[in-house]
């Protein structure tokens, strides 16, 4: 099947209305950059003649009915095609309250962003003739009212029924948590584990049974492109955190019929008010990361003493930066040998430990 397209991926947009922005001194993402960033990226995207765009959740701040709306109406004005899926921030309750909607409240909202059925939180829906989307929904609140990353039952057998009614098809895949791991030990790591799906095991098996082998992702703000099990999870940065990322990505044919994905990435530098927006915006991150390499640090594997990690953080002021922006390399000649050892593994490598900078602009071969 000859095939060629061409379609953008924003991640984590994190809109916020001036009246709906908190002022949480220590959170990472600039929502107050959310709404001129999106601007700025639509009007570059219009000129790109694409033939659709995916958004892979948090769309909204915290799921505020506001945000929802003004967001609905930007992209019913676009001269291309715009699939959404719901992320944590968009459905942080399962039943609305006075800041924000429920989750079932999601679907009625994007009814023309692939929710024809709006009483479903997924959906199938044809891109173009041959390829098609499957769009799921990675909320699941447990019996304690907990929200956590992962595919019911139900969602689980839709999916099965569907991909069975695919073949000959090229199946894109668009989930919020992450199905490969990204970062080292994901899957278990006490500060990791809430960004992948809890199931993906499950998820990935049905998919590699199908043939499927591109799901895009978001949630952990972060660039980077990971295969498991012969699937690519392609995961896309927040557009209101560093480096403020998103991707434009065509797909071709070649004479012999192999699929290839291009994919490159953008970055948006500057906005009204923040002209030098990545660097102020990378010393912001920097600014809020010791904390959070404390808990690095002192959490298995690592689990080193306070003390020990309080000297060792302000090394790392730009760790989490660099991660984020992906085709990081690592190495703290300075720290212990297996404190050093464990960060060179956030290197950007392939399987024989040579740098492989592929997490921004890279061709694949499906």
């Amino acid at each position: 099947m000859s095939l060629n397209f061409r379609f953008a991926v924003l991640s984590d947009l994190h809109i916020a209305l001036p009246h709906t922005i908190l002022n949480q001194a220590n959170r990472f993402h600039l929502v107050e950059i959310s709404i001129p960033a999106l601007e700025l990226v639509l009007e570059h995207l219009k000129h790109l003649n694409l033939d659709f765009l995916l958004l892979p959740g948090d769309l909204t701040q915290d799921g505020e009915p506001d945000n929802h709306a003004w967001l609905q109406k930007q992209l019913a004005e676009l001269p291309f095609p715009v699939y959404v899926i719901p992320g944590n921030h968009d459905v942080p309750t399962l039943l609305p309250n006075e800041r924000s909607i429920g989750l079932k409240d999601f679907p009625h909202y994007y009814r023309q962003f692939g929710y024809t059925n709006p009483n479903q939180l997924y959906y199938t829906c044809e891109l173009l003739p041959g390829v098609q989307l499957i769009g799921l929904n990675s909320n699941f609140f447990d019996e304690s009212g907990k929200q956590v990353g992962r595919l019911d039952e139900a969602q689980l057998a839709w999916l099965d029924q569907t991909l069975a009614q695919l073949k000959n098809q090229l199946v894109l895949v668009m989930v919020h948590h992450n199905v490969v791991e990204h970062l080292p030990g994901q899957t278990n790591h006490p500060l990791g584990r809430r960004y992948m799906l809890e199931n993906a095991p499950t998820l990935v098996k049905l998919l590699k049974a199908s043939g499927v082998n591109l799901v895009f992702t978001g949630h952990l703000h972060v660039q980077d492109i990971a295969c498991h099990e012969g699937i690519y999870d392609i995961t896309t940065g927040s557009l209101v955190s560093y480096p403020h990322p998103y991707r434009i990505l065509e797909l071709r044919t070649d004479n012999q019929g192999n699929h290839w994905l291009q994919i490159e990435s953008h970055r948006v530098e500057s906005v009204p008010g923040w002209e030098n927006l990545h660097q102020t915006s990378r010393e912001w991150m920097g600014d809020r990361s010791q904390p959070f390499m404390i808990k690095l640090l002192t959490a298995p594997p690592l689990s080193l003493p306070l003390a020990d990690a309080q000297q060792l953080a302000p090394s790392l002021r730009y760790f989490w930066a660099d991660v984020a922006a992906g085709d990081a390399s690592f190495d703290f000649p300075n720290f212990p040998l297996d404190v050093r050892r464990y960060f060179q593994t956030f290197s950007a490598t392939s399987s024989d430990g040579k740098a492989t900078p592929i997490d921004n602009h890279t061709t694949l071969l499906l």
